[in-house]
């Protein structure tokens, strides 16, 4: 019986004297690798960082160049969320509003509720720029996807706009001979193309292609800013910037060369309405009347998301006291546990 007990107590003492030392050095070898996996990982997080702010950084300035100086924002009259082009006036020459939300009574003008908050009173931005497409921009820019009827009621009248397309000449055909012909201009017609296909146009800009400007407002970064920036945005190149020959320096151009001359200068045309034909009032004009022209229904989608709004209001209030109709009940009630019973 004492052999066995003092077997036991030897026995015990050697296990402890050989697994303390093995745990001590598995525990700092463990604890040794956790640091040096922190240290790398430590670094790693820190290359990480530094690679994607230089990263962040080559790809602004590579953006820079690529779009150009950024345009500042402008406060734009028609950009509001009740705001409509200004092509409407009181004046029979400008007037443009649809008969149906029209009506005159007695020398007094009644407008429909809903129309009213998209009434705008004043001169027409879309006819005078209009106006500076004709005769600054269409010789060498086309709008290949706007047709002269869509001018009526928005900045002409239909007898107007009917003289102005008959003006042109367009090429039609076959007749019964099966030969083309040319013809007057109707309101169906497209806005003539100032070349015949984009060979021409290179050739006649020394290599650069003058773009469509029907949606140039969207297809462009900061759409109206940016066109606007654009035409009014010349100045001489600053010292240490080489423009070559037959390029002009604007900086919100990416690459800040750009084919296109200074174009709106101060007193270029006249307005029909008197208005000063001023560089930036050009610019203001003729940007109206690009950006309708890439959205001419924003008018109609602003009403109509009015309207929804409107409607979606009184369906959201039915809805809210329906809800509280049918649940006071079931809300109000008392359960009553009767254990005994």
């Amino acid at each position: 019986m004492a052999g066995r007990l003092i077997h036991q107590v030897l026995t015990r003492k050697l296990q402890s004297q050989s697994t303390v030392p093995t745990f001590s050095w598995f525990t700092s070898r463990k604890f040794n690798e956790d640091a040096r996996y922190a240290g790398t990982r430590t670094v790693a997080l820190l290359g990480a960082g530094i690679s994607g702010f230089l990263g962040f950084a080559t790809i602004a300035s590579a953006d820079e160049s690529e779009h150009g100086l950024e345009a500042p924002n402008y406060p734009w009259p028609h950009s509001g969320i009740l705001s409509s082009y200004d092509h409407a006036s009181l004046s029979a020459y400008h007037l443009s509003l649809r008969p149906s939300s029209l009506q005159i009574s007695d020398g007094f003008f009644l407008f429909s509720f809903y129309d009213f908050p998209f009434f705008a009173q004043g001169e027409t931005p879309i006819r005078r720029g209009h106006q500076v497409y004709q005769q600054v921009c269409a010789s060498c820019h086309s709008m290949s996807l706007i047709s002269f009827r869509d001018l009526v009621g928005v900045a002409y009248t239909e007898e107007e706009t009917k003289t102005m397309a008959a003006e042109i000449e367009v090429v039609d055909g076959p007749n019964d001979e099966g030969e083309m012909f040319t013809r007057p201009g109707k309101l169906s017609d497209r806005f003539p193309q100032p070349y015949a296909n984009e060979a021409a146009a290179r050739f006649a800009n020394g290599g650069a292609y003058p773009p469509d400007l029907s949606l140039i407002t969207k297809a462009r970064h900061n759409g109206q800013n940016y066109v606007f920036a654009l035409l009014t945005g010349y100045h001489d190149p600053p010292a240490g910037v080489t423009i070559r020959e037959g390029l002009h320096y604007n900086p919100y151009f990416p690459g800040g060369a750009i084919a296109m001359p200074k174009m709106l200068i101060d007193g270029a045309l006249e307005y029909e309405d008197g208005t000063p034909a001023t560089e930036a009032q050009m610019g203001k004009d003729v940007v109206t009347f690009l950006s309708w022209a890439a959205e001419p229904e924003m008018e109609e989608r602003k009403l109509m998301g009015f309207k929804w709004i409107f409607l979606l209001s009184l369906a959201l209030l039915q809805a809210a006291y329906y809800r509280r109709l049918r649940w006071s009940v079931l809300k109000s009630r008392r359960l009553v546990l009767d254990v005994v019973n």
